[in-house]
């Protein structure tokens, strides 16, 4: 998967307008990015990579180069 379609993915988790996210943001910054939100990126690492990581990992990302870097060998 190209990293423009990840980002689109998230994107469409996050409810904002198609090329938002650019990939240097703190997760602070997005309004969107809660619990909730978390869930929805769990779900989306198993549908699209077939990846299961614990919330734990995911809260401890920062920023969307962190969660960038949890698919980083799955994109091309």
């Amino acid at each position: 998967m190209p990293r423009a379609q990840f980002l689109a993915l998230l994107d469409e988790l996050l409810e904002q307008d198609p090329g938002t996210l650019k990939g240097d943001e703190l997760l602070t910054s997005l309004q969107r990015w809660d619990s909730l939100a978390v869930i929805g990126f769990i779900a989306l690492l198993d549908e699209h990579f077939g990846l299961s990581v614990p919330a734990s990992n995911i809260n401890a990302c920062k920023s969307v180069a962190d969660l960038i870097a949890i698919v980083q060998g799955k994109l091309n």
